[in-house]
C-alpha cells in the first residue's frame, strides 16, 4: 500500500487535472488533510488502511475538541470524504470508513452587503480623469452588474468580453464558463476606460486581460481591493467593504427587485441552488426588521414590553 502523503499528492493532483479547481481551493484542501496525516502519523499510522471507522470517529472528536468552528470542521470532513471516495474508485480501499459517519452541519452566516443607496455612492462617484480611475470605475461598475468573484474579474480577458451585444463570459470555479449580462451602464463604462484609458495604462504592451496596471500588466485582486477601499472612502462608506461584498449585494439586489432565485444562481455560477438560498434569507432578515421598527401594533396595549 502507498504511503499516505503520496496518495494524497495523486489525490490533489486528479483535482487539479479532472476538476480544474483553482490553487486557492487546492491549497486548503492541502491543509485539511494535512491536518488528518498529522493524527494518523501521531498514532504510528501511515497508509489509509488504518484509518477504520473508530479512528475517523476519534478525529473528528479531535477536531472538535481543537475549537474548531463547525463550518471548518465540515469542510476539512469534506475534504477527506473526497479522498476516500477517491481512493476506493482507484481500487486503493475497498470500503470507506466514513460513509454514514455524522458530521457537525455548520451555521448559516449571512452575506455581508451594501445598500441600495451605498453602492449608488460607490459608483455615482465624480468622473476620473486619470487612466487608473476610470479602469476602478469599469471595475467597480462591472463587479456589481455582474455579480462576478474578483478572480474572474481580474482574470477577464478581451476575447470573453461582448460588448455589442452586452455580455461577459465568466470562468468560474472548475473552469466552467457561464454567459452573464452586463447592463448598459457598465457597458458604456467599460467601453469609456477601453477606448480612453486601457491603451496609455498598456503602453502597446500585448496584454490579453482587460483591466491591467501602468506597467502593462494584468490587476491583481490586492490591486483591485485597495482600489475599491480608497474608492468607499472617497464616498463616504465607513464599513469595511471587500469586492464580495459587491457580489452578494448583486444577488441580494437582484432578488430584492423580483429576480427568481434560478436567474441569480445562473448568473453567480453556483452549482447548488442552495448555495444561493443564502441570499432569501438576507431578505427576510431585512423584512424582520422593517417589520420590527416600523409596525404600529408592537405589543398589545396594556400589556409593557419585556
Amino acid at each position: 500500500m502507498e504511503r499516505l502523503d503520496g496518495l494524497v499528492e495523486r489525490y490533489l493532483a486528479d483535482l487539479r487535472v479532472e476538476a480544474g479547481l483553482a490553487g486557492n481551493t487546492l491549497e486548503a484542501y492541502r491543509r485539511d488533510l494535512q491536518k488528518w496525516q498529522d493524527f494518523l502519523t501521531a498514532r504510528g499510522v501511515h497508509d489509509p488502511t488504518g484509518a477504520t471507522r473508530p479512528v475517523m470517529s476519534e478525529f473528528l472528536a479531535h477536531l472538535r475538541r481543537s475549537n474548531l468552528s463547525p463550518a471548518s470542521t465540515a469542510r476539512c470532513m469534506a475534504a477527506l470524504r473526497g479522498f476516500f471516495r477517491f481512493l476506493c474508485r482507484e481500487r486503493f480501499l475497498q470500503d470507506n470508513p466514513l460513509v454514514n459517519l455524522k458530521t457537525p452541519r455548520p451555521w448559516v452566516r449571512l452575506p455581508k452587503v451594501l445598500s441600495q443607496d451605498e453602492v449608488s455612492r460607490l459608483l455615482e462617484l465624480p468622473e476620473e480623469t486619470q487612466p487608473e480611475g476610470k479602469r476602478d470605475a469599469a471595475m467597480v461598475e462591472l463587479l456589481y452588474a455582474t455579480g462576478l468573484r474578483v478572480s474572474e474579474l481580474v482574470n477577464l480577458e478581451l476575447a470573453h468580453l461582448n460588448l455589442a451585444v452586452g455580455y461577459v463570459l465568466a470562468s468560474g470555479k472548475g473552469a466552467k464558463q457561464r454567459v452573464v449580462p452586463i447592463g448598459e451602464v457598465a457597458r458604456q463604462r467599460v467601453e469609456a476606460y477601453l477606448t480612453q484609458a486601457r491603451s496609455m495604462l498598456a503602453k502597446g504592451r500585448p496584454v490579453r486581460h482587460v483591466f491591467v496596471t501602468r506597467r502593462g500588466r494584468k490587476l491583481t485582486r490586492q490591486g483591485f481591493w485597495k482600489a475599491l477601499r480608497a474608492r468607499a472612502r472617497r464616498a463616504g462608506i465607513t464599513k469595511p467593504i471587500s469586492p464580495h461584498m459587491l457580489r452578494h449585494s448583486f444577488a441580494t439586489h437582484l432578488l430584492d427587485r423580483g429576480a427568481d432565485l434560478r436567474s441569480v444562481q445562473t448568473m453567480l455560477g453556483h452549482a447548488r441552488i442552495t448555495t444561493t438560498q443564502i441570499y432569501t434569507h438576507v431578505e427576510r432578515e431585512r423584512l424582520k426588521r422593517v417589520h420590527t421598527t416600523l409596525f404600529p401594533r408592537k405589543q398589545r396595549r396594556g400589556v409593557k414590553a419585556k
